[in-house]
């Protein structure tokens, strides 16, 4: 028997501070840009300032790329368009500068962070900081067998809450989520079909490599079998994430659920984020008050997600590469909100004595008959 619960997050997660926003909403009709001038801007600084629990709003000066990494057993069926076990190469990419993440993290100037909850690859093949943190060598395929046992299921769930602590600790104030994998986004679209009541061909994508017709079929039927595991574990977060999910997905959920707790908001990516934050909400409902959507990346059971959690994205670019990517195109708009929210005048106050009653009352007082 498990000693963690999913469950009792919702005890321990509030909401954004609705007293602050409030006092940021006031301070917004007092600025000398219009309201509803800068469109969702307005919305998402207000949105900071309640995440902070400060008026004006901090500037957001420690953001953070977070990557969890797995392998999933599924993708040996040919229902991604990278080999199974290879998702170690896109960690050295990532690490050697050459993905599309660390691209945009180095024009940002934002580090990326990489953990290894459940890579199958030799463990001397990456840095010490990146693997020391692995569940497992690869999670199981979920057609046929469980993803982790109940025991790896909680030890990722833990090690994702660590993360979590670990980088509020250290002064993160936002966190860009991404994920790489192979395999993992039939893994994600599992949760999502399992979670909205859905079949498994509404939810199932292309993923971020790419697959041909036939691959997408074999992705389906992966999905198909994996729903028949997943249902009669609905009741239980942590068993579905052991039936389905997979090291990388249950550490995901635990950090995400985490982040929450210790008030650092998270801007999520693609479908694999989307479906872990969906886990989070079924274990905690007002999770996603934490949560962004970056990015929407065109992949249907993260639309299906992200409207089950009403978050809206950000960004519509169509970006499958995973990584994170999405998510950190996303961050400059977050930045840009909090800036104009803490430095844009307020108008000044009327002298004292002055009439303040608008120039159209004026007029029509004038031509009142006595």
């Amino acid at each position: 028997m498990s000693s963690l619960n999913l469950d009792d997050f919702s005890d321990l997660i509030e909401r954004p501070d609705s007293g602050v926003r409030r006092d940021a909403e006031e301070r917004r009709e007092r600025l000398t840009v219009a309201p509803g001038a800068l469109g969702r801007l307005d919305e998402l600084g207000e949105w900071l300032s309640a995440a902070q629990g400060s008026v004006p709003v901090s500037p957001v000066r420690r953001p953070r790329v977070v990557l969890f990494a797995g392998d999933h057993g599924v993708a040996s069926l040919d229902v991604s368009g990278r080999p199974a076990g290879s998702t170690h190469r896109l960690v050295r990419d990532v690490l050697e500068g050459a993905s599309p993440v660390a691209v945009l993290a180095r024009r940002a100037d934002v580090p990326v962070r990489i953990v290894d909850a459940g890579l199958d690859c030799d463990p001397e093949l990456l840095p010490a900081e990146v693997v020391r943190h692995r569940i497992r060598r690869g999670s199981g395929r979920i057609d046929i067998e469980d993803a982790l046992t109940a025991e790896e299921a909680e030890r990722a769930v833990r090690l994702g809450m660590a993360i979590a602590d670990e980088e509020a600790d250290s002064g993160t104030d936002l966190v860009v989520l991404g994920d790489l994998s192979v395999g993992g986004t039939t893994a994600a679209a599992t949760l999502i079909a399992a979670l909205c009541g859905t079949d498994a061909s509404v939810v199932t994508g292309r993923g971020g490599a790419g697959i041909d017709d036939l691959a997408w079929m074999r992705k389906c039927a992966a999905v198909r079998d994996a729903l028949r595991r997943a249902r009669p574990v609905l009741g239980d977060q942590l068993e579905l994430l052991a039936t389905v999910g997979g090291a990388d997905l249950a550490a995901t959920t635990g950090f995400l659920l985490q982040c929450a707790v210790r008030r650092m908001p998270v801007i999520l990516d693609g479908v694999v984020s989307a479906a872990c934050a969906l886990v989070g909400q079924r274990a905690a409902f007002r999770a996603p008050d934490w949560w962004l959507a970056g990015q929407l990346s065109g992949e249907p059971a993260q639309a299906k997600a992200f409207d089950r959690m009403a978050l809206e994205p950000l960004l519509g670019q169509g970006v499958t590469v995973g990584e994170g990517a999405g998510a950190l195109l996303a961050l400059p708009l977050v930045q840009a909100a909090a800036a104009l929210a803490a430095e844009l005048p307020e108008r000044p106050a009327p002298a004292a004595g002055a009439d303040t009653r608008p120039e159209a009352e004026e007029t029509a007082d004038a031509h009142t008959p006595v």
